[in-house]
Order: C-alpha cells, then structure tokens, then sequence
C-alpha cells in the first residue's frame, strides 16, 4: 500500500510538473506589438492601400504577423463612427495607431494624447490642427500629407488647359473636406468655382444634379478615402453628364476618368508604413518630419477624352506619364 501510495504521489507531481511548464514557458514569450488602424471605409476599396502599408512596415523589418500584429477598425464610409473606433483602438493599447484620411487622423488625435499617431491626409495637416508645422511636428502625430494646395491649383491649371473657353468649374467633396484651398486657386485662375458635397452614392446623383444646374464645363473631383472608394459612380455621371472629370490617382483614369494628376496614394501608404515600423522600433514622431511628396504623375484617358468629344492638346499629351488609348 504505502508503495502505491508513493507511485500516486509522484504522478500527481510529474503530471503537474508537465502542466505547469508550458504555462511558464509561454509566459516568458515576448508579447507581439500590436498597430491600430482606423480606416475610414471598408477593407475592400482599401486592399491596395492596406497592402502598400504591410509593405512599408516589411521594408523596415516589421512583416506583419511575424514580430508585428495589426489590428483593423474600420469606418465603412461613416466618419460619426470614427471616434469610438479610435477609443477602441487606444482602449487595446496599440504600440502605435495608423490613421487613413484626415478625418480618421482627427479622431485618432482627440482620442489619446500619448500613442503615437500616423496619418495620411488630403487636407493640409497644420491647417487642421493635427501638427505643428510640417518638419517639426510636436506632440505624437506625423504622417504623410497627399494633398498640396500646389496640386490643387495644378489640377485647375489642367482643366483650364483642356477647356480654355470655361469659367464654371464644379468641386466634388466629402462634406468634412474644406474647399477654402481649392475656391482660392480657381479666383487667381478667374474661374468661378461650385462646390457639391457627397459621401454616399445617393448623395452623388444629388451633387452632380446640383453642378448640372450651375452649368459647369468640368468638375474637379477632391480625394478623399470614401469618393475614391466610390470613384466609378462618380466616373459613370461625370460621363451621363458628358462633363471632363479630373481626380488624384491614377486608378481614377484606368478606370475611365478622364485625367489625374497627383501623387502615387498607394505610396503614400507605404510610407506611412515605414515611419509606423521606425515608430515601434523607438523612434518619436516629433523628430520625423510630415512626408511631402516629390514626384506626381499626370495621367489621361483618350477613350474617354474622344467619348466626350474633347481634342486632348498636344501639350498635354507630351507631359503625360501614362496616356491610356
């Protein structure tokens, strides 16, 4: 008996010894750092800016899932969603937290004061109150800025181009977008400017009913993460409407716009992907300058073009990066 008793004992003790040793050894496993990213629709329109992110966080040597984990909140096109999921975001203690349009990047900011932010944004970031200034940021947000009121002005400058004899122009925008930037540019250019806003495809018929009835001769369309995701509604009534349309991406004309010219919105991910990677690495985002970009790219779609009845001119074509035919 007293050897049976024995032999319990010292199973009951392996047996516990086998259960207890996993316990500890995956607790002495580091903890994988985790990024937020709040975007401001839904995962489908932004794949290939979600991809162009895990790039940059790659190139730094933060591929996701292997030292790196990303946790995803999306807007789906509401932007009155944005704050919650952001303080859901800061609630998790994400190491840093990634913003993609300047209204994300302004929820991301009034939730925490302390996470790092990184934004990528249309709208002037000093303008909107998210940095101090462009190399000197402050605080914990940096990012990349898409949108240069220089751009803007180049994209009228184009429509001018194409169309001479115009002198109403129609501005597409989301409504939490400024048009201060753009209504400026078209005055130095004596051009008569009508905004329409919309973030929603119903919306969209709306605002294009409302420039119709100005009588614009083109319209600019602003870039905003929801208006690119419903870039072809608004390429097909820039078309029912037999109105040139010029937008920012490039993808924007491959799909049947008729112009853009801006920067490459896919890199801006990547970059953006990269300061995030610095960012969990130790780096602080008031010692890394906002992200300006140097080199844009004029697309045009002579399909389109011939379609509307235009005659691209010659000086246009030459200094196209890409003309679709």
């Amino acid at each position: 008996m007293a050897i049976n008793i024995a032999r319990r004992k010292f199973i009951a003790v392996l047996g516990g010894s086998a259960l207890a040793w996993p316990l500890s050894a995956r607790a002495q496993q580091p903890i994988m750092p985790v990024i937020g990213f709040l975007g401001s629709v839904s995962l489908a329109p932004a794949m290939p800016f979600v991809d162009s992110f895990r790039q940059g966080l790659k190139e730094k040597g933060y591929p996701e899932g292997q030292n790196v984990a990303i946790e995803f909140r999306w807007a789906e096109g509401e932007y009155a969603r944005l704050p919650a999921l952001a303080a859901d975001l800061v609630s998790r203690q994400v190491i840093v937290l990634f913003a993609g349009g300047h209204a994300a990047a302004l929820a991301a900011k009034s939730a925490t004061t302390t996470i790092p932010i990184v934004f990528t944004s249309g709208e002037d970031p000093v303008k909107i109150g998210l940095v101090n200034s462009l190399n000197r940021p402050g605080g914990n947000v940096t990012g990349v800025s898409i949108l240069l009121r220089e751009i803007q002005a180049k994209r009228l400058e184009l429509l001018h181009e194409l169309i001479p004899t115009a002198n109403a122009i129609g501005y597409l925008a989301h409504p939490s977008s400024s048009d201060e930037d753009i209504a400026s540019a078209a005055r130095e250019l004596g051009l008569q400017l009508y905004t329409a806003n919309a973030s929603t495809e119903e919306g969209l018929d709306a605002a294009f009913a409302s420039l119709v009835a100005h009588r614009i001769a083109a319209v600019l369309v602003g870039f905003d993460p929801t208006l690119f995701a419903l870039r072809r509604r608004v390429i097909s009534l820039a078309a029912d409407a037999s109105l040139p349309a010029v937008f920012e991406e490039r993808v924007s004309v491959t799909d049947g716009g008729l112009i853009s010219y801006g920067a490459s919105v896919p890199d801006a991910y990547r970059q953006a992907g990269t300061y995030v990677a610095r960012i969990v690495g130790g780096e602080k985002p008031a010692d890394l300058p906002v992200i300006q970009p140097t080199k844009f790219e004029l697309a045009i779609n002579l399909k389109t073009a011939k379609a509307l009845g235009l005659k691209v001119p010659a000086t246009l074509l030459v200094r196209a990066d890409e003309v679709i035919e």
